[in-house]
Order: structure tokens, then C-alpha cells, then sequence
């Protein structure tokens, strides 16, 4: 990573987890692998901020904990790019696992349970395929039926209009998101993973 550490793909450590390798790698992974309209991909650093933000419409008295799991919901592409969900049921049960383990392993790091409740899962992947809607008819060319059949409605009363940010801007804003939820969450901060003397 960037940031120096040595991240065991099979046996992840929490403590080899940085937010800064996170927020770096998710702004540089396209969305839709980069088959959009527009100057710059879909990241999914940016994916993320906006699913943190639709569960929030949804449900505006989740506890901040819960929108830092919603931000952090895709913090394994990170390491393994995104994958389109077709493709990583074709890949099997060893892919699903390897992918659970990252995720537990980001999970611990940043001071939440390994394990989502599935309650709070149900409520982020909500977010996650109202985000897909508009990303699929605003940046990937369907139709609104089409989103509609793929996707379902997205919440009532939450519009959004996309403009894919420069990598630089869409890692900076899930940085800004990541922290703010975090002290939120009343966990400590720890020294950025980049910052020089």
C-alpha cells in the first residue's frame, strides 16, 4: 500500500488497514468499470458518500456508527477492485469469503463489529441499489424502466443528479466523510497514515 504496510490478501490484519490506502484505491475504481458518460468514472469513493447519504434520508436517526459501516460497505475494493455482481457469483463461495474477511478485517480497524447486523445490512444495500438507480440512468445508459426492473424505486422524496469527481476531489471527500463520522462515533482518531514531518 501507500502507505507502507504489507496488507496479507489471505489472512488480513486490522492493523494493516489504513483509511488513506482506502480512500486512495475506492477514488481510482470505477463504478460500472468505467462504461459511463462523462470526464471522469463513477468511483466508488464517491458511490460510497452517497450511499452513506441516501441510508441517512432513509433512516435519519441511524447512529453515526451505522453511516461509517454505509461509507465503509465497498472499503474492500480497495484491494480487489469492483466487481460486478454477476461476475462474483460466477467466481463462487472461496471469492464471497475472501471478500468477508477484508471486510471484518476493515471493520475492526476503524472500531465496528466484524459482523453488520442485518438490520443495518439490509438498510445499507437499500442505499447501495437506490444509488445504482441513478447511477444506471444518469451515467450507464438505461432506461428509467430498466433501473427501475434491475434496481427497484429509489427512496421517496430523494433525488440525486451524479457528476463523477476527479479522483483527487472524490478521495478527499470520503476522507472528510470518514472522520466526521468517526468523531462522531466517539471513535479516537489516529494519526493519518501520509502525513510527513
Amino acid at each position: 500500500m501507500l502507505s507502507g504496510r504489507r496488507l496479507d490478501l489471505l489472512d488480513p490484519s486490522p492493523m494493516d488497514i489504513e483509511i488513506e490506502d482506502i480512500a486512495h484505491g475506492l477514488a481510482r475504481v470505477a463504478r460500472w468499470n468505467g462504461q459511463t458518460v462523462g470526464e471522469h468514472a463513477f468511483s466508488v469513493a464517491q458511490h460510497s458518500v452517497v450511499v452513506e447519504e441516501i441510508m441517512a434520508h432513509v433512516r435519519p436517526d441511524v447512529a453515526p456508527r451505522w453511516r461509517l459501516a454505509a461509507l465503509l460497505h465497498d472499503a474492500s475494493e480497495y484491494v480487489i477492485g469492483d466487481m460486478i455482481s454477476p461476475f462474483k457469483a460466477a467466481l463462487g463461495v472461496n471469492y464471497k469469503d475472501f471478500e468477508e474477511r477484508l471486510e471484518n478485517a476493515i471493520h475492526v480497524r476503524f472500531g465496528l463489529p466484524a459482523k453488520t447486523p442485518a438490520e443495518i445490512k439490509a438498510l445499507i444495500k437499500l442505499a447501495d441499489r437506490a444509488c445504482a438507480f441513478f447511477e444506471a440512468t444518469q451515467l450507464a445508459g438505461f432506461t428509467h424502466a430498466e433501473s427501475l426492473a434491475f434496481f427497484d424505486a429509489p427512496p421517496h422524496g430523494y433525488s440525486l443528479t451524479i457528476e463523477p469527481l476527479p479522483p483527487a476531489a472524490a478521495q478527499a471527500r470520503y476522507l472528510e466523510r470518514f472522520h466526521l463520522l468517526s468523531e462522531a462515533a466517539g471513535y479516537t482518531p489516529t494519526a493519518a497514515a501520509f502525513d510527513t514531518e
